[in-house]
């Protein structure tokens, strides 16, 4: 009989992300964060990702959302329970592990540079966050109209700057054709949209 797709240990990422993540919600909304986590790694696992991509995605933010101080034990507890590769997934799909963040464009302009080496796990965890982040825009930009951007740092100039960007530095990262590339191909359509819409 054939090994499992996935297994117990995708279970216990998502039992471990719902622990980190249970009191946060989606920005500006009262959708429990843990959805976002779900639809990025659904998204993962749709485009033939294996399970340490999957658990990836579902820890992806771990890092970034930790409590000031807690950065470094965040990372411990990931490669004691998940292993080096879910950890060199999730460190690449964090734009900043500080508390207060940097300044929010400084914060992009860093993470758009670190994309166009990434590796191609990376890659595709951070294609499918990026995707479910701007369906999600595309979706509350149809229902509240103009008035979503309050909740963005970067406003509607600096947010359609970044997935125009996204979209570009991905595509300049050699990705060969594969699940991230049809990832930032819908990406690319999505960021269209709200451009027409914005």
């Amino acid at each position: 009989m054939d090994e499992p797709l996935v297994d117990g240990a995708l279970a216990n990422a998502f039992a471990y992300a719902l622990q980190r993540h249970a009191q946060q919600l989606r920005k500006g909304t009262a959708i429990p964060y843990i959805s976002h986590l779900m639809q990025v790694t659904g998204l993962v696992l749709e485009a033939g990702g294996h399970q340490g991509q999957a658990i990836a995605a579902l820890l992806h933010d771990a890092i970034e959302d930790a409590a000031p101080g807690e950065a470094d034990d965040v990372r411990r507890e990931i490669r004691a329970r998940f292993g080096d590769r879910v950890l060199d997934i999730v460190e690449g799909c964090t734009d900043a592990d500080v508390q207060p963040k940097p300044a929010w464009r400084a914060r992009k302009e860093r993470y758009l540079s670190h994309i166009h080496q990434a590796h191609p796990d990376v890659l595709l965890v951070s294609a499918a966050d990026k995707l479910h982040n701007a369906r999600s825009i595309l979706t509350d930009l149809r229902i509240h109209g103009a008035e979503l951007w309050a909740r963005f740092n970067g406003g509607r100039d600096g947010s359609l700057w970044y997935y125009r960007s996204l979209v570009q530095a991905y595509r300049s990262a050699a990705m060969e054709e594969g699940p991230a590339r049809r990832l930032v191909d819908e990406l690319d359509l999505v960021v269209q949209e709200i451009e027409r819409l914005g």
